[in-house]
């Protein structure tokens, strides 16, 4: 079932079966920001940190009857759109636009918003958007990545407040961690790549807490940050999935948790 929009239409008719297997639901999170030239500075940091977050939502482990052996399947669905993934390193933000025009005036695209990065400069909000997630079941997951994603915008913002700045990675290091925590979640490792090795991926979610932590009473989201010990202690939402449908290989018993999980805290 395809909502019924000129704009649905359109892309359903260019991307065709690709667009019409497209049954999945993530999580979009915009944080403001008060320039589009600041805006690329911090997409271009907080890339490295979004295979870390991804780790904490992933939440979709099943796909059309079978267990994937992924924590998270929904970004390896979403991968037969073009123009997906973790972005390129832009210098500016002047570079960013000729992308962006080159892509209009070769009829890729007829606007930007058909730019489905996991991290994008938003083309017509003051805002980055993070598109990364999975769709999580619970309030209290939703409200600790959004402060989670918060908090690394601040957090990068005061860094060049101070002439400062967090190292930049390729694109293609940081799809390896990508696909690490797509796989495992927050069971596996993924590369700290400042040391060159692999680390606990619990323990790398750790160091990230602690690095915006100087930020986050400001902001007044400590309690919300909070909730992502309980995920580091008692699972993701896919871990929490597998855990139902292991006592009875029952997809009916998951998705009667996944809607009661839904309803708390509404």
């Amino acid at each position: 079932l395809i909502t019924e929009h000129p704009r649905y239409n359109e892309i359903v008719n260019e991307l065709q079966q690709a667009a019409r297997s497209n049954l999945i639901f993530g999580l979009h999170v915009h944080v403001g920001i008060q320039s589009r030239e600041l805006a690329i500075h911090i997409a271009n940091q907080v890339r490295y940190f979004l295979p870390h977050v991804y780790a904490l939502s992933t939440n979709s482990p099943f796909w059309v009857g079978r267990n994937t052996g992924y924590k998270s399947y929904r970004t390896k669905v979403f991968d037969k759109f073009p123009r997906t993934g973790i972005p390129d390193y832009f210098a500016n933000i002047e570079e960013y636009d000729n992308y962006i025009k080159m892509l209009v005036k070769t009829n890729c695209i007829d606007n930007a918003k058909k730019v489905w990065w996991d991290i994008r400069v938003h083309p017509f909000f003051e805002t980055i958007e993070f598109r990364i997630c999975d769709c999580p079941m619970l309030v209290d997951e939703t409200m600790a990545f959004t402060a989670l994603f918060q908090a690394l915008c601040a957090k990068l913002y005061k860094l060049r407040q101070q002439n400062m700045k967090f190292i930049t990675y390729t694109r293609a290091l940081i799809n390896e961690n990508k696909w690490r925590a797509a796989r495992y979640g927050i069971d596996g490792k993924m590369i700290d790549f400042g040391k060159e090795m692999e680390v606990n991926t619990r323990a790398l979610i750790l160091e990230l807490l602690d690095f915006v932590d100087d930020v986050v009473d400001e902001l007044g989201c400590r309690q919300d940050l909070q909730y992502i010990h309980n995920i580091l202690e008692n699972g993701t939402g896919a871990d929490r999935q597998l855990a139902i449908y292991g006592q009875r290989n029952s997809f009916e018993d998951v998705v009667d948790y996944i809607t009661t999980q839904t309803l708390v805290g509404i």
